[in-house]
Formats: C-alpha cells, structure tokens, sequence
C-alpha cells in the first residue's frame, strides 16, 4: 500500500506499525552492539549493530519509503554517505560533479578522491540543461562512471533539470546521484525523475532540529543496494541507535516544519527585495529566477533556503554580528532560523578562484528560514540591516 508523504514520515509504507510487541507509538531505541543467537548457524535477523540495528532499520524503511527507493542507508554523517559512496568507483574512473557544491563535498573529491585515483570535471549543470543537453555530453569520456549534482545547489540556489540529466546519463550508462538535502523527500523525488542514488545530510531537513548528525544514501536499485550495503559493513560508518531514533522523531514532524519554513521563506524573500542594501536575491521561488519553471515541473515547492548579496562586505560581517534571534551558524534545516557566511564557512575549504567563479563572494549570505512567527525574523533582519 501506497501512503502519502505525511503519512509516510510517521509509518514509512506502514512496516514501522509494529516494530515490536508492545504496542509502543515510539520505535525502541535498541542500544546493543551485538545480538545473541538461538543457536548454530541461527539469528533473529541481527547480528552485530554494524551490520544493522532495529531502530536503525525503523528509520531506514521510513526514508527509502518517503524517496520511493527500496533501499536507504543510514550513516553517522552526510559525508560519511558521501564516503562510502565514493566507495563504488575505482582508480582512473572519472565523474561529472556540479561546479557549485557544498564545500564538504569538494573537499572530500579534491582530497581524497582524487588521492585515491577519481578525476572530476566540474559543469553547471544547471546552465547546460537549460541551454544545450550537449554542453554535458562534451565532457563524458570512456572512463566516466558518474555524474553528480546537488539541485538546488550550495549556496547559490542554481536548480537543475534532473530529468533531463538523467535521460544522459542513461543514454551513456552513467550513474546519476543526486544530492536532495535542501528540498528534502518532502518537496522532491530525484529517483522518481531518473536518478540512481538519492544523497541526504539527514543531519538538515529530516533531522529538522540541530540535534543529531547523520547521513543517508538511497536507492532504487538491487544491485546498487547490494553494493552500497557491502561498503557500509566494511567500512562501519553506520549511525548510532540513539541517533537514528533522533532522526525518526525529527522525520515526523518534517511536512509541517517544511510548510511553516517555506511560508517564511517567501516572506522573507519579497522583504529583501524590497531593501537598499540588497543588490541579489537568490531563491527559486522568483519567477525571474533561470530555475523557476524547472522548480515548478520537478518540486512541490521552492524551499526554505535564501543566499543573497549585501552591498559591501563590512555590511555582511556587521549583520552577523548584529543577529540574535537569528543564530550565526553553520547548518540548515532546523526548526531554527540560522545566517551562515559560505565564504568563510561552509566552502571555506573551496580554492578562492573557485569560489568567485560560482558567485561566493564576501558580500553573499545564506538563511535556513526555521519556523519562528514571520515578523519577528523580518523584524531582526531590520535591525541587522539598518541599526
């Protein structure tokens, strides 16, 4: 049986209904490394919380069901998902990865990747798919394996026709991994617009309270869950019981957490451009933005996540100097309005060059837009700008 979204974040397609004999609404939390046996060559299904855990499973069930995979693993970080991912090239293959990332993707593909033998060709995507599919097809060589892209991207809210890169990919047996961490399974399917492997920071928007950390990887695929799952044993980076319970409570509430923070969001928007000291705004949600009509045929809605540019970069610092209901944080997706400096933050760890080239500069800000009351962030941001 198939249950809608909402239903969904609370029972996945219903396997979580009856998780144990108690009757508990709550999934157990099963703090145990390791389980007994009824005998040789014997188990209940569990033989050691790497491997896999019942809480853990719970929570798994519940995230493969909201992105319409049939398998999600769940590890102790989004960059650990990122890792073990990784995982499934080899020296000499090479991938297509968005030119604007989160930095902590860029950092792992600059250093590690590349130390262990992966080449990348960074490409808009989010340019070529509205201009030429070709512009993609120039860069695909007889050892690309993978294209990888995040939509809408970190942080400059560039959107991507996944659909179209998917048919790509398909056509040059690619890999298409999608990065859905700012829309969250909430306001978009990247496998059910052709992707293979759908990556999410559950730390953000799943997790939805600035709590817990963790990471998942989906997918719709046998073999590729078969692979994924043997590098996740080997390489142990499985999350916690604790934590996955963390996440699976967070999960609950995410569609009315979403609906409050995107609501804010659009808020917050026209607020900005209407100010003198805004000179950008960058939210898909604007029908003047190159990614609106893209956003409108793939997502059911633009998200809660903002950048935009001030007029100098001493007014940015004395915004995040000034914000107090606001938190000046690294993160997003929580039930709490955060202000992050990418430039210093976030793609810190991104060549400078690099960083202009997508837009970062030091006059950009970006705003996960949480669920307080309307005016009193309006209000804050007032005060940050002008007092």
């Amino acid at each position: 049986m198939e249950y809608g979204t909402a239903t969904k974040c609370l029972y996945g397609n219903g396997d979580t209904l009856n998780c144990d004999q108690s009757g508990s609404l709550s999934v157990p939390i099963y703090q145990t490394a390791t389980f007994a046996h009824p005998g040789v060559g014997e188990s209940t299904g569990y033989d050691y919380s790497r491997l896999q855990n019942p809480t853990r499973e719970a929570l798994e069930r519940v995230v493969a069901s909201l992105e319409y995979g049939i398998d999600a693993i769940a590890f102790s970080s989004g960059m650990a998902a990122i890792a073990a991912l990784m995982e499934l090239f080899r020296p000499g293959d090479h991938l297509l990865v968005d030119a604007d990332l989160y930095g902590g993707s860029t950092r792992l593909f600059d250093h590690i990747s590349a130390k262990n033998g992966l080449s990348f060709d960074r490409i808009d995507f989010s340019s070529v798919t509205r201009e030429d599919d070709a512009g993609i097809e120039a860069y695909i060589r007889p050892e690309t394996k993978a294209i990888y892209l995040e939509t809408p991207t970190n942080p400059m809210m560039r959107v991507t026709d996944i659909a179209a890169v998917a048919k790509i990919a398909k056509a040059h047996q690619l890999l298409l991994i999608v990065d859905n961490t700012f829309l969250s399974p909430y306001l978009q399917n990247p496998l059910k617009l052709g992707a293979d492997i759908v990556v999410h920071s559950g730390t953000k928007y799943l997790g939805g309270h600035n709590d817990t950390i963790a990471g998942f990887l989906v997918t719709a695929s046998a073999e590729l869950s078969e692979k994924l799952r043997f590098i996740f044993k080997t390489t142990g980076a499985g999350l916690a019981p604790f934590d996955s319970w963390l996440i699976l409570r967070g999960i609950k509430t995410l569609p009315l957490r979403m609906k409050c923070a995107q609501e804010n969001a659009a808020a917050i928007v026209e607020w900005l451009q209407k100010q003198r000291v805004v000179t950008k705004v960058f939210y898909p949600g604007l029908p003047e933005d190159p990614g609106y009509e893209v956003s409108k045929k793939q997502a059911r809605g633009f998200g809660c996540m903002i950048s935009f540019e001030v007029a100098s970069a001493e007014l940015a610092r004395k915004i995040l100097g000034s914000v107090r209901l606001i938190h000046f944080a690294e993160s997003l997706g929580g039930v709490e309005t955060l202000i992050t400096y990418p430039t210093t933050q976030t793609h810190a760890d991104v060549p400078e060059a690099q960083r202009l080239a997508n837009g970062i500069t030091d006059r950009l800000l970006r705003l996960s837009v949480g669920i307080e009351d309307t005016e009193d962030l309006i209000r804050e941001l007032e005060r940050a700008f002008y007092e």
